[in-house]
């Protein structure tokens, strides 16, 4: 299309967001491209809320499981101590 006149759309101005009518939203009237924004909004606040609370649960099992690591990591060295000693005073 480069170098075509007349009333041709150029490449660019097919794919641009907003071309020849303002009511015009990539094939949407206005009224139909601000619903679906709404629902798309909407959406995202669910998504968002969703997504903290999963962030809440994610942290609190990771510190639960971090505390039981600590106390399974604790428990096994004194066991190891414990062996140790048994050896050493024979």
């Amino acid at each position: 299309m480069e170098g075509s006149k007349g009333s041709e759309l150029s490449w660019a101005d097919q794919w641009d967001y907003k071309y020849n009518d303002e009511e015009t939203t990539r094939g949407y009237h206005a009224d139909e491209g601000s619903s679906r924004k709404k629902k798309l909004t909407e959406y995202n606040q669910k998504l968002k809320s969703a997504s903290k609370t999963g962030f809440v649960k994610a942290k609190s099992a990771a510190v639960v499981g971090a505390g039981k690591v600590k106390a399974g990591t604790s428990t096994g060295i004194k066991w190891v101590k414990e062996q140790y000693h048994k050896r050493t005073q024979h």
